[in-house]
């Protein structure tokens, strides 16, 4: 049976241990900020970019990895194991075009044996996708089942977050300065989902307790994988798992930090949860 190795992008925020042990590729996105292009970095390497963004007049972009970037990626993989297959796993194609260019990749290189599958959603979401193929991997599955397994999946997934202040969803565009300011002065903390791979405000609360309070009672059903993500906001981590386990014993709770290329448009002290069902 051929081996199949699992390629993601840098929005999964998978730890550098994590991807060696599991021999998972990683394809970053990139960040532009203040005249500089750079690819996103790994958890654990953010807190740079963070404080920058904090004290910045400017704004970053994002922009997708080349279908050149992920040619080689799987160009490396099939020269290492020539009879091998690949999966790839990419955020949310109405997030990004990091989808589209790994499928053109894709059928430049091997179409016969490299699956691509878009996500529909990113950070700790993406990363349990991952998990769940490396375990079925593991098993021996076939890569056709697979990728049923993981189309599958990734619709039962679901994301909820808030934010520290309303600043970057204003500077990115998201609220218009006079919602921001209006928000701000009344301490209006938005809860956003992520439905269908796009992000979006369903709701608004007063103060950040509540916001988180009301997130965790918006699970209503049984998760089978679920981590609480966050930018600098360990402390608020911390608590939020404690709730989250009480409401679910059966299981543990993962924290991990969002990178650069989803944390912009959030901000310092955002936090939230991902989970599937």
């Amino acid at each position: 049976m051929s081996s199949i190795t699992i390629v993601t992008d840098s929005t999964a925020y998978i730890e550098s241990s994590y991807l060696q042990e599991h021999k998972i590729h990683r394809v970053p996105l990139y960040i532009n900020f203040e005249g500089e292009t750079t690819p996103e970095g790994l958890p654990g390497e953010f807190d740079e970019f963070y404080a920058q963004l904090e004290t910045s007049h400017s704004f970053p972009t994002t922009s997708q990895p080349s279908t050149g970037d992920f040619i080689k990626t799987f160009e490396k993989i099939f020269e290492e194991n020539p009879d091998g297959e690949i999966i790839a796993l990419t955020i949310s194609s109405k997030l990004s075009g990091t989808y589209n260019s790994a499928c053109s990749a894709a059928e430049m290189t091997a179409p016969e044996k490299i699956s691509v599958i878009d996500s529909l959603s990113s950070v700790a979401n993406l990363h349990h996708l991952v998990k769940i193929a490396g375990q079925l991997i593991v098993e021996g599955h076939s890569r056709e089942d697979i990728v049923k397994t993981l189309e599958s999946q990734k619709k039962r997934a679901k994301v909820y977050v808030t934010v520290g202040t309303l600043n970057f969803l204003k500077k990115g565009g998201r609220l218009s300065g006079s919602q921001a300011a209006l928000g701000s002065m009344f301490n209006i903390k938005p809860i956003i989902t992520l439905e269908e791979g796009i992000l979006r405000p369903i709701d608004k609360v007063r103060g950040k307790k509540k916001a988180l309070d009301k997130m965790v009672s918006m699970i209503i059903e049984r998760p089978t994988h679920l981590s609480i993500c966050h930018i600098n906001a360990d402390d608020e981590a911390q608590s939020l798992k404690q709730k989250l386990e009480e409401k679910h014993p059966e299981l543990s709770v993962g924290i991990e930090i969002i990178g650069p290329v989803i944390g912009a448009h959030l901000g310092p002290k955002a936090i939230g949860f991902c989970y599937l069902y």
